[in-house]
């Protein structure tokens, strides 16, 4: 059997491991914190005033990478090769670069058989494509939709900062086709005028 001074020396050794343990991740929030402020990071503690009651309860993250100096227009186009409605479910919007947005495209099988369809997107000017960037967008994937069937899609995006300041309006256009049919070609959104001169920046 395994002397008793033994199992004292072991018991003793097990509690200094979990009281270490415990206060090593005690010591993480005020560590990380301190990392962050240094850093000049704050999400941590934006985030810890908003769990732990130790600031505003409304306290949000503000996302610094937002250029509110400046709003752009984007319009909303929707082009259908084939009997069905499509549509997005408003013209237009006000954005600051930076922003995340979201805007809905409505859809319907108004034909009397199952179909499977897909988006194309296009943007004009054409420099605003690189600085278009769509988080989520039901241009990613085809869809099956039986006779009369309704859908709405979501299609999520962020103008990128560095767009040229000449781009006040970008035009995001869409053509829904039938998958299986002959792919239609992109669709030459109109350029705005005020854009013409910028486009070539």
């Amino acid at each position: 059997m395994v002397p008793l001074r033994q199992n004292l020396v072991m018991l003793k050794k097990l509690i200094v491991v979990a009281v270490g343990m415990f206060a090593f991740g005690y010591a993480l929030v005020p560590m990380y914190r301190a990392i962050c402020e240094f850093s000049g990071i704050n999400i941590l503690a934006l985030g810890e005033r908003e769990v732990f009651g130790t600031g505003s309860a409304r306290a949000k993250p503000t996302n610094t990478q937002i250029d509110t100096s400046r709003t752009i227009t984007v319009e909303f186009d929707a082009n259908a090769r084939g009997p069905w409605m499509f549509k997005p479910a408003q013209s237009s919007m006000q954005v600051h670069p930076g922003e995340m947005m979201t805007v809905m495209y409505e859809f319907q099988n108004v034909q009397n058989r199952v179909m499977s369809a897909q988006a194309i997107p296009s943007y004009a000017p054409r420099q605003a494509a690189a600085h278009f960037n769509k988080v989520e967008c039901f241009c990613f994937n085809q869809y099956t939709l039986a006779p009369g069937e309704k859908k709405q899609w979501p299609v999520v995006f962020v103008i990128d900062p560095k767009l040229s300041k000449d781009v006040s309006t970008i035009t995001l256009s869409y053509t829904f086709f039938e998958v299986g049919s002959k792919t239609p070609a992109a669709p030459v959104a109109a350029v705005p005028a005020d854009t013409k001169i910028g486009a070539g920046a």
